[in-house]
């Protein structure tokens, strides 16, 4: 589905107007926001021939909340990733007070991807965020990224056994490279 870059907002200031419903896509630095969004949006079809959302390798490249126009009557949101970033620690408090005014004051927002590394599991930062999330009683998907990652039987099963403990709701498995889980996502959006 086509989709194009509105803005890049550093401030609250800049978010575009609340026309339409959003999906917010959060988690650690490099977890695969920006490759996901791409994997969603098909950005073959963007029309500019590259990606509508920047990917890099290195952790932290999202620095403003980016909102993309999706065809079909919605916007898709990259928040910038918390963990491994390394910028100074006022860039880092800046993103937090800029992502709590997102979360908690946009009225558009109808639903948060939680984005998890299937090699990495849970980390304390991905729970705090699924904890903050539940007590605002804000609706939430877990996504599982990078499965393509996970070469062997064994590998995959102590993947989904970390990414369960403590946690029994339901993990929507993908990989932006290979596609894997995509229309599953898209399914849970369109709910």
């Amino acid at each position: 589905m086509p989709a194009h870059l509105i803005i890049s907002a550093a401030k609250p200031e800049q978010f575009p107007p609340e026309s339409e419903p959003e999906i917010a896509f959060l988690g650690r630095s490099n977890v695969g926001k920006s490759s996901l969004l791409n994997a969603l949006i098909d950005a073959s079809k963007t029309g500019g021939g590259g990606d509508a959302a920047h990917v890099s390798q290195w952790p932290g490249r999202t620095q403003a909340i980016n909102f993309y126009q999706v065809d079909g009557g919605f916007r898709f949101v990259d928040l910038p990733g918390y963990g491994f970033a390394k910028v100074p620690l006022e860039i880092r408090s800046q993103w937090q007070g800029l992502i709590e005014s997102y979360l908690l004051d946009r009225k558009a927002l109808k639903m948060s991807m939680l984005l998890l590394d299937s090699r990495r599991g849970w980390t304390p930062k991905d729970v705090e965020l699924r904890d903050w999330l539940e007590l605002h009683q804000m609706p939430y998907a877990v996504i599982v990224t990078k499965v393509d990652k996970l070469k062997s039987h064994k590998e995959r099963h102590q993947s989904r056994s970390a990414l369960r403990e403590g946690y029994s709701g339901e993990l929507l498995e993908c990989s932006a490279v290979t596609g894997r889980g995509v229309r599953e996502i898209w399914q849970a959006i369109k709910k």
